[in-house]
Order: structure tokens, then C-alpha cells, then sequence
């Protein structure tokens, strides 16, 4: 099995309101380029990361790869992510692969003085998940495991045709005082890999820590 290093970098996004976010990556993650000034920036720097993740491959499937890349663009702008990145491992010989992302969302205006158990309400009325609620260092939060469909594009299938995958993830979702909240996301189309990567993605949860502008840090009230 190849392991994902604990050691990682450190991450950070401002909030809008106040906050200063940051969490650590383990080592081996690829990050997908959210802060490019243009198109043809991006377009550079997405085949830069294809050539990067995927050497073994040929240009025609680097480009296709770019290309869906490129249309879930306006789908992180939307979900406001801050952070994508994905990892490409071996798990008991199985070649596995997990996508994190970290976005900074408006809480709901109904989410009242308890917002934890609105948003766990939320979920559970969703019926996506096993939802249950968490203590963070940096304070209270929801956590959702669960699955969803998707659908694969045809030209990165052995098949050449467009294959339905089912997704394992699991979210975590933090409220801030400031009326934002932080939405951690991992998931997986390989379980294989579900073990390896969900032990990988509590410690990048765990890391998570708040600062206000001053550079203190923030802990939420439970």
C-alpha cells in the first residue's frame, strides 16, 4: 500500500467577514489551479497539472481530462470552494483515488442561535447520509457520510463510453459566528481506498483552526 504522508502544507482562506481559515494537506495531493487571473491561464495551468498527475498518459486523454476539469469551474465558483485537490495512491494493489475540497458558504438565515442542529436537521431531512454531530478544536460541527451517482465522461472510461460512478464522501460542515460557514468535502469512486483516505481526511478536519484579523485564535461556541 502506498501511504499518504501526514506531513503536509498549510492552507488558508480569508472569509470575507473576519476569519482566517487554515487547515493542513497531507503530502501527494495534486491541486486543482482556482485563482488564475484568465482562461487561457487556467487552460495552461489545468494541462500543466494533467501532464503532472498523469505522465503515463497521451495528450488526447491530458486534454479530455483538462477539458472536465474546466466545466466544474463555474460549479466550485457557485459552491464557493476555496481548495480543490485530488490524490492518486495504490491500496492493497488497487489503484485508488479521493478529491478534497474546502468551501465557504452563507449559513441559512433560519439557522437560528443553534446552528449545528439546524444543519444537522438539514441533512438528515436530505437522506443523504449518516449524519452525527462533531467536536472540532476549533469548535462545533456536523458530519455527513454517505454516497451519491455521478456520471464519468466516456473519454476517461476503458469503455469509451460515459460509466456511472458511485461516490463514498463524507462532509463536515463548521458554522462561524459570522454568519459563514466552512464545508469540508471528501470523496472517493474507488473503495479500496475508503479506509485509507477517510483516516487521511479526519486528520485534515482535525487540523482545521480559526483566526480572527489580529491573528488570534477563534474557537466556536459549543
Amino acid at each position: 500500500m502506498t501511504a499518504i504522508s501526514i506531513e503536509g502544507e498549510l492552507r488558508s482562506s480569508a472569509d470575507e467577514n473576519g476569519l482566517d481559515v487554515r487547515w493542513i494537506m497531507p503530502d501527494g495531493f495534486f491541486e486543482i489551479p482556482l485563482d488564475a487571473e484568465d482562461l487561457d491561464e487556467t487552460a495552461e495551468q489545468l494541462m500543466e497539472l494533467a501532464r503532472s498527475a498523469m505522465p503515463e498518459a497521451d495528450f488526447d486523454v491530458q486534454l479530455q481530462w483538462a477539458v472536465m476539469c474546466a466545466a466544474h469551474y463555474d460549479a466550485f465558483v457557485e459552491a464557493g470552494v476555496q481548495y480543490a485537490g485530488f490524490v492518486l495512491t495504490e491500496v492493497e494493489g488497487a489503484r485508488c483515488t479521493a478529491t478534497v475540497t474546502v468551501s465557504m458558504i452563507d449559513l441559512d438565515a433560519q439557522a437560528g442561535p443553534n446552528p449545528v442542529g439546524f444543519m444537522g436537521s438539514s441533512l438528515r431531512h436530505l437522506g443523504i447520509g449518516q449524519v452525527s454531530e462533531i467536536e472540532l478544536p476549533c469548535g462545533p460541527a456536523v458530519c455527513c457520510v454517505g454516497d451519491r451517482k455521478g456520471s464519468l465522461d466516456g473519454s476517461l472510461t476503458a469503455s469509451g463510453e460515459d460509466e456511472t460512478v458511485r461516490t463514498s464522501f463524507i462532509q463536515v460542515q463548521l458554522p462561524l459566528t459570522n454568519g459563514t460557514a466552512v464545508v469540508l468535502e471528501m470523496g472517493t469512486p474507488t473503495s479500496e481506498g475508503w479506509e485509507v483516505f477517510s483516516s487521511m481526511f479526519a486528520g485534515v478536519v482535525k487540523s482545521v483552526r480559526l483566526f480572527d484579523i489580529e491573528g488570534e485564535p477563534v474557537v466556536m461556541p459549543g
